[in-house]
């Protein structure tokens, strides 16, 4: 579908590489131009910083023709892999404590989570960028992504996705069997948050939905059947809603580094709906995620150590976030989220983490370790 077909029947400026300033109008589906074009609208107008390989950093050691992939993966820029991961630790963390699981099985769950986390947050970004072909060379930060800027081809971008969506695949069937029927679904919302941005000014909610579906996966990576433990299949629901509004308030701050570009492009936001009460509603968020964050410890007896070492460092955190953020400012937006993955996802894993320590972990021998769905096919 074309650009102009995206949009609303109004008069969008492209930039084209002629000198020219030319102007679509939708509903005729044809080109004019225009000598008088208010400057302050066009994209032409505007200075922007030709597209530079990066210099430093681990994609900058990779060949050339790599480069382009690696940035659509987003390689270069982490911070969504942490956030992505954040909850498979959680729930990782909780599940050990719940059954005590050694120390080994503890840390090579988490590991592959990472791994995952990785891998499948780059198809997501891929995908992203499909959807999103038309709309980002419009967006200031987005405007040099691989495929925005023509380096990386749509067809070659769905085949990059097919061995993405492999090698998750290939690392899925590390886990017990039943991971298998709790990972798969989770491709359907990732394939349907850019459409979300197109149709709601809450498309971070389906992003949460997503970003947070680790939360029910280090249960049954260790052993646990959710369907048959009702504690920890309510511990699991809250940690998971917990995750939800977390990723919404961290994504509600990113959105606002585009929140002018949106505007123009038809792009919605919940940036966008709220711009005028964010922090209002960022609060409501924080207060949301930590009482959920409680509910679960409440569910599963923990001890204080959880309450005051997670509940305690997000509260904090995310009130010294909320706090100095400044929504105007593109840079500081782009620091606490960067940052608010470490300051809080980190004080809750600490807090988890103590809270498995001082549970204990029995020996090997008394827990049943259980076998990859990869050995099960064999």
């Amino acid at each position: 579908m074309s650009f102009a077909k995206n949009l609303t029947s109004r008069t969008i400026l492209v930039k084209e590489p002629v000198k020219q300033i030319i102007a679509i109008n939708p509903s005729r589906n044809r080109r004019t131009s225009h000598a008088s074009l208010p400057p302050q609208k066009s994209p032409s107008a505007i200075k922007l910083v030709d597209y530079q390989p990066p210099s430093t950093g681990v994609v900058s050691l990779l060949p050339s023709s790599w480069i382009p992939y690696a940035e659509l993966a987003r390689l270069d820029k982490p911070a969504g892999t942490y956030y992505l991961f954040f909850p498979c630790l959680f729930s990782t963390l909780t599940a050990a404590s719940y059954t005590h699981a050694p120390i080994p099985a503890m840390l090579e769950t988490s590991a592959l989570f990472f791994t995952g986390a990785l891998i499948m947050r780059g198809a997501g970004c891929t995908i992203n960028d499909l959807w999103d072909r038309n709309l980002d060379p419009y967006v200031t930060r987005t405007r040099l992504r691989p495929i925005a800027r023509r380096a990386v081809t749509p067809r070659q971008g769905l085949t990059f996705t097919g061995f993405q969506l492999l090698a998750g695949l290939g690392l899925l069937l590390q886990f017990p069997t039943p991971c298998l029927y709790y990972g798969i679904p989770s491709l359907l919302l990732v394939a349907t948050y850019p459409l979300a941005k197109r149709v709601t000014h809450y498309p971070q909610f389906v992003l949460g939905l997503a970003f947070s579906w680790g939360a029910f996966m280090g249960f049954p990576a260790l052993g646990v059947d959710l369907l048959s433990d009702p504690t920890a299949f309510k511990a699991v629901a809250a940690l998971y809603a917990s995750c939800i509004s977390w990723t919404v308030l961290y994504d509600m701050i990113y959105a606002h580094m585009d929140i002018k570009d949106d505007a123009k492009v038809g792009i919605k936001s919940i940036a966008l709906r709220h711009e005028k009460e964010t922090k209002a509603v960022l609060s409501g968020l924080a207060i949301v995620q930590i009482g959920l964050l409680a509910t679960a410890g409440v569910v599963l007896g923990a001890s204080p150590v959880f309450f005051v070492g997670s509940g305690g460092s997000a509260a904090a955190t995310l009130g010294l976030m909320i706090w100095n953020v400044k929504l105007k400012e593109v840079s500081s937006c782009w620091w606490w989220f960067k940052y608010g993955a470490w300051f809080t996802g980190g004080g809750i894993s600490l807090g988890l983490l103590a809270e498995y320590i001082i549970q204990g972990d029995r020996p090997k021998d008394e827990i049943e370790v259980p076998r990859s769905a990869w050995r099960d096919l064999l």
